[in-house]
């Protein structure tokens, strides 16, 4: 790649990811304060994650594949969101602003896809040339959160400008999207099949035994991931931390610093150490905010944020490199849709669903009983190791390989 690729690209991942860090992780704080919805709504708000992770497969394997280029289907659904984004703030009930909500992750969320699909277009060796591109975009998220907490708009009640800042970097990178390298479609004029969208055909991995018993527990885990996303930063903000979405952001430093260190790791522990850290990590996280206070236990709040890096790389991105040894290089792609369908879709859901009505339960006056609220997920995600411990067995393993093809 040239330099200049390389900088649009970097810019690209930049702006994708100050996107969608700087109005989702206050979206809670928001329903709470400023429409004065209940936790049960916060979490149907949060299920429009999963649902566009769900259809994100649809948008792209029926439309990016084989009909137009991804930069300009990139370009048009990053204007549509940006026409959404600004719309939000003027909702003044929580009917009102859902479905503004729900249609931009549903627009957004393939974006993702998107952006990985126009930079692996571009490059010769992309194990090296990718991860110092998709670097920027946890710094775009860094930034997001940073400015946040800098400008005070969460202790100011102001978090609707959060959603104009977002508006406004979504139509940068709508008009910059059509500035980028052109990625035609791959499979224009080819036909493709539900089975082709979803990546059915990895269902072959769940024939493995070790393989489901990580396939199911991928997908129990996002259960507890889900309170995270849901509550963390009105958690934050009602036990008195100031500039809580700027000490967020410390998650995202510390997922950058442990995916330098993930490679050496990686060999001294293997496969089944690694995602049991990383979950080791997120009942270690929950039981930290469970006793972390803004006063003396401050400490395990700053503590239960930098466990991200642990919880995310060691768990989510090892499984991302355990299912591609294990596909083979025909079923890569598939096998990645089908795990990323099932934990952010599947997964996701179940969790958004459960959380709401948990933390509403809770609630006394205007306060919740973050004690017991949080020991929930650590609970689930101890079960969850719990099971994976006893069941899971890290040997080597032979490729997938189609019916009948011995090379």
């Amino acid at each position: 790649m040239t330099f200049s690729i390389k900088a649009k690209l970097s810019a690209m991942m930049f702006l994708e990811f100050f996107i969608w860090g700087a109005w989702f992780v206050t979206l809670g704080t928001y329903l709470f304060n400023n429409l004065k919805t209940d936790a049960t709504a916060v979490s149907v708000a949060y299920t429009s994650q999963a649902i566009g992770a769900i259809a994100a497969p649809f948008i792209v394997g029926l439309i990016a594949d084989r009909f137009f280029s991804a930069q300009k289907i990139l370009g048009v659904l990053h204007l549509i969101g940006a026409a959404l984004l600004w719309c939000m703030p003027g909702a003044t009930s929580f009917s009102t602003l859902y479905p503004f909500v729900l249609a931009y992750m549903i627009v957004y969320m393939p974006t993702l896809a998107l952006v990985n699909a126009i930079s692996f277009r571009q490059m010769t060796n992309p194990s090296k040339e990718f991860p110092p591109i998709r670097v920027l975009g946890t710094l775009g998220w860094i930034v997001a959160g940073f400015s946040i907490g800098w400008l005070g708009w969460e202790k100011e009640g102001t978090l609707d400008l959060t959603f104009k800042t977002a508006a406004i970097a979504s139509l940068v990178l709508a008009a910059f999207s059509f500035t980028l390298p052109a990625t035609p479609p791959v499979k224009k004029g080819s036909k493709t099949s539900f089975s082709d969208i979803i990546g059915l055909d990895a269902i072959r991995l769940l024939k493995n035994k070790s393989y489901l018993v990580f396939f199911l527990a991928s997908v129990a885990i996002c259960i507890p991931l889900a309170f995270y996303y849901n509550f963390t930063n009105p958690f934050l903000n009602e036990v008195g931390m100031q500039g809580a979405a700027g000490k967020q952001a410390f998650g995202q430093v510390s997922e950058v610093l442990f995916m330098a260190l993930m490679p050496v790791f990686f060999t001294r522990l293997g496969v089944k150490k690694m995602l049991a850290v990383g979950m080791l990590a997120w009942v270690l996280r929950y039981v930290c905010f469970a006793y972390g206070d803004a006063g003396a236990s401050y400490w395990m709040l700053i503590a239960g944020i930098a466990l991200h890096g642990i919880c995310y790389d060691f768990f989510f991105v090892t499984g991302q490199i355990y299912t591609d040894n294990l596909a083979g290089p025909q079923f890569k792609s598939a096998a990645q849709g089908f795990i990323t369908l099932a934990t952010y879709g599947v997964g996701m859901l179940i969790g958004f669903s459960i959380s709401g009505p948990i933390v509403d339960s809770y609630k006394t006056g205007d306060l919740h009983l973050w004690t017991p609220i949080w020991l929930i997920p650590a609970g689930i995600a101890a079960v969850v190791l719990l099971i994976f411990l006893l069941l899971f067995r890290d040997k080597p393993t032979a490729p997938l390989q189609r019916p009948g093809n011995t090379g």
